[in-house]
């Protein structure tokens, strides 16, 4: 990854991976979008749009393709975990080069595991964002958020690898850093976003009423998912995820809150299911976790 025009296959253009795609694309990069035939089709022929007051308001020329046919230097893996299985058949383990970087930004902790089962496991780089990015069309972005950051991590990378990725992203427009640890990086989130998804989902509130009318809920599971997150080997801090909490927007919906009321597959399995198999493995107590998920997998049935 020396050389300085790289060439990116993103899959799963959605609300992050387009506007990754767009960026990337406006800083000089080759960019070629992994979706579904209608999907590409409109891409191919009307490049990307965004709406952003950070980035601007502009439009990014891509290629698309129902399938990754020749190596790339990276593939942004930007689906939903729901839609993981599925759309990986769109990158067959023989179309990547030996160097390719394969860089998922998912939500959970799992499937860094299951793409390093498949793939080259030293070429495996998740990344964590912080983002609010909804595609409202095929090709249309709107980038909701004052910021868009990314931590970029992986054990089993070469650090030099890592570092020319990121810088990478940076130039491109986010805020970019890499992270040491990768079981930190992904816990961090991951007790950040369990405690928000689940309580805003089961209620079907916005947080700013979830942080107020059930406080000692949000509380509870907030020291559950801490606890786990140090059984895990991740630092946690529950005042702080608390009052990171009460810094947000009353209207603040989570994206599984958005999901259930879009009548979309849920993230439960990802973020509720794989907390409670954490839990289970450190043999930490998550009572409050396990029925909310409970409660959601009933609602969802």
């Amino acid at each position: 990854m020396t050389k300085d025009i790289l060439s990116v296959a993103v899959l799963g253009p959605g609300g992050v991976g387009g506007l990754l795609a767009a960026l990337l694309s406006r800083a000089g990069h080759r960019v070629t979008c992994l979706a579904g035939e209608e999907t590409a089709a409109t891409l191919r022929t009307e490049g990307i749009s965004v709406r952003s007051t950070v980035f601007g308001d502009f439009t990014a020329a891509v290629a698309a393709d129902t399938e990754l046919r020749t190596p790339v230097d990276a593939v942004l893996v930007t689906v939903k975990h729901t839609a993981l299985e599925a759309a990986l058949t769109r990158v067959p383990a023989p179309s990547l080069g030996e160097d390719t970087l394969l860089v998922p930004f998912l939500n959970g902790i799992e499937h860094p595991a299951a793409l390093r089962a498949r793939y080259r496991p030293d070429r495996v780089a998740p990344a964590v964002v912080r983002v609010e990015s909804t595609r409202v069309a095929p090709g249309v972005i709107e980038h909701g958020s004052a910021f868009a950051e990314i931590d970029l991590t992986g054990d089993a990378v070469p650090r030099p690898r890592l570092d020319a990725f990121a810088r990478v992203l940076a130039e491109a427009g986010p805020a970019v850093r890499v992270a040491a640890d990768e079981t930190s990086a992904l816990w961090a989130k991951m007790a950040f976003l369990a405690p928000f998804a689940l309580l805003t989902t089961r209620h079907g509130l916005p947080l700013g009423e979830v942080r107020t009318r059930y406080r000692e809920e949000l509380t509870a599971l907030v020291e559950e998912t801490a606890a786990v997150s140090r059984a895990c080997g991740a630092p946690a801090d529950p005042a702080r995820a608390l009052a990171r909490y009460d810094s947000f927007a009353p209207a603040t919906k989570s994206s599984m809150q958005r999901d259930a009321e879009a009548g979309r597959p849920l993230e439960l399995d990802a973020i509720g299911g794989a907390l409670l198999r954490a839990a289970e493995r450190h043999g930490v107590a998550v009572p409050v976790t396990a029925r909310l998920v409970r409660e959601l997998t009933d609602t969802t049935r």
